[in-house]
């Protein structure tokens, strides 16, 4: 993986650097020799502070070190930075429209891996509504994967907000993407600098 970047790797809501697919990267990246390459912060519950401190990380490495890999609502904030910043982003199972999944969760709350409790407040809704991207430009930065049997969001919605990225379908499979380590070469792949090959269809 010659000139092989920096990633950034953006867990979902009440998620953590602990999650399986962020353990997935960080064995591959360390069996490949690039370890120190992954970045794999904590994200604050508010979207301004997240993005806040994703930027800070990300601007030390952007445009041309720089790759993100964004799950669930990370794939969300993944889409708004790789629109700011001009760089790669791989989507997994992304957040297309969060705001109208995570009014439910406006209050108290605790962390998938820890327990650990904290607040999602009403104006956190807000401030995803600043960060929506309507519409991307260059898809051939982009490459999602989708999960058709995704329990938490609509794969034909994930579709549809990435035209002409690469796009390869999970049949069945779960919003936790159980099947990672399957894909998460093709995801290292698509992560090198080469921004000027042509944007495919996986079938």
């Amino acid at each position: 993986m010659t000139g092989y970047p920096h990633v950034l790797y953006l867990h979902g809501f009440r998620s953590s650097p602990r999650s399986f697919k962020a353990r997935v990267m960080q064995e591959r990246m360390t069996a490949l020799g690039r370890a120190g390459a992954l970045i794999c912060p904590q994200l604050p519950a508010s979207p301004k502070a997240a993005m806040q401190l994703a930027l800070l990380l990300a601007e030390r490495h952007a445009p041309h070190n720089l790759a993100i890999v964004g799950s669930s609502l990370g794939g969300f904030y993944a889409t708004w930075l790789a629109e700011r910043l001009g760089v790669r982003a791989v989507l997994l199972n992304p957040a297309v429209d969060p705001l109208k999944n995570l009014e439910q969760h406006v209050g108290v709350t605790t962390n998938w891996h820890s327990d650990e409790p904290f607040e999602f407040r009403r104006d956190y809704i807000d401030e995803l509504a600043e960060l929506k991207i309507a519409r991307i430009t260059r898809p051939e930065r982009y490459f999602l994967l989708a999960a058709t049997g995704d329990e938490v969001l609509d794969y034909r919605d994930m579709l549809a907000h990435y035209p002409g990225a690469r796009q390869h379908l999970i049949e069945g499979g779960d919003h936790a993407m159980s099947a990672y380590p399957q894909h998460v070469d093709a995801v290292l792949a698509f992560c090198q600098p080469d921004l000027d090959r042509p944007a495919t269809r996986a079938p």
